[in-house]
Parts: C-alpha cells; sequence; structure tokens
C-alpha cells in the first residue's frame, strides 16, 4: 500500500530533479510513478497533464495533485503536490538571496544553457513515449496536428485548444456511435 510519505517523497524528487518546467517532469513521471511504481498509466498522465494545463496554478504541482489523488484519495493528491513544490521552494529562496552575484558570470550562463538543451532532449523522449499511447489512429493524428498548427501558427490559447479537441473527441464518439447503430 502507498503510504502518503512514500508519494511525498516520490514526488520531492520529481520536484527536486525537475528543471525547465512541468514538461520536463514528463520523463521523471515516466520512469518514478509509471515503470518504477505502476501507480498510474501514460494514458493517466497524458489526461492529467492536458487538464492540468487548463487549469490555473503551475503543471507540476496540478498534475502531481491528480496523480497523488487517484492513488490515496485527497490526502494522497495534497501529499503529491506538496512534495513536488517543496523543493522550488526551497532552492528558489537560496537562489533569490544570491542570485544577482552570479547572473554576469560566463560559467553560469553557459551551465544554464546546457540545462536548458538537456531539458529539450528529455521532453523530446518524453514526448516519444507519450505518442504511443495517445496517437492510435488518423482521428488522433488529425486532431494532433490541427492542435500543432493551431498553436504555432494562430496562437490559440491553451484552454481552447483542449476544449476544441474534446469537443472534437466527443464529436467522434457520437458519430461512431450512430455508425455502429446503422450497421446493425
Amino acid at each position: 500500500m502507498n503510504s502518503l510519505w512514500e508519494l511525498y517523497v516520490s514526488f520531492f524528487k520529481i520536484g527536486a530533479v525537475t528543471f525547465g518546467g512541468g514538461y520536463a517532469m514528463l520523463p521523471i513521471i515516466q520512469k518514478e510513478i509509471i515503470e518504477k511504481k505502476g501507480w498510474v498509466s501514460n494514458e493517466d498522465v497524458v489526461d492529467y497533464y492536458a487538464v492540468g494545463q487548463c487549469l490555473p496554478g503551475v503543471i507540476a504541482v496540478n498534475t502531481a495533485l491528480f496523480i497523488g489523488n487517484k492513488i490515496k484519495g485527497k490526502q494522497g493528491g495534497i501529499a503529491a503536490a506538496l512534495g513536488v513544490a517543496t523543493p522550488s521552494i526551497l532552492i528558489i529562496t537560496v537562489i533569490a538571496a544570491f542570485i544577482q552575484n552570479f547572473l554576469e558570470y560566463p560559467m553560469v550562463q553557459y551551465a544554464f544553457y546546457g540545462i536548458r538543451v538537456v531539458v529539450c532532449a528529455l521532453i523530446t523522449q518524453a514526448l516519444l513515449k507519450l505518442w504511443k499511447t495517445a496517437i492510435k489512429d488518423i482521428f488522433g493524428i488529425t486532431v494532433y496536428l490541427a492542435v500543432l498548427v493551431l498553436a504555432l501558427f494562430v496562437k490559440v490559447p491553451t484552454v481552447l485548444l483542449v476544449i476544441l479537441a474534446l469537443a472534437a473527441g466527443l464529436v467522434a464518439h457520437s458519430l461512431q456511435g450512430k455508425k455502429e447503430g446503422a450497421n446493425q
């Protein structure tokens, strides 16, 4: 049985090594929460990320809250959310006290550049893994491409993209039901 402490510690570890925002935690969630612990599925994480993006607040905290809630209810959600947020709070507090003294140094600038590059690679790896469970047919590819175009070129807000994709999924389900009814 998963304890609240185990949830907190797992998400603390995720929060401690997640540089680059909520998307950067995808590969770590896949390894720690999906593969190692088996607490949720890839499909769950995709769903939680989608909803977490639409809600106010930090994607990492929102996603942790959803996962923790699935595992141990409301208390689990709180434990996971606190776990993922605690390292950031501690690190930001320390950095805020000293950052102005170090930002000018080229070594620090190069270190941040290196971290950003690694985060991009890890996000790409996570997206490729999630692709296998999220995009299963021509409908998924069509919705993916439409949302990608709208996000990149039209700059449609994320919440609207999720609502449009949700509506497309409901319409497709309705049409599939009518098609199956007609075939019987």
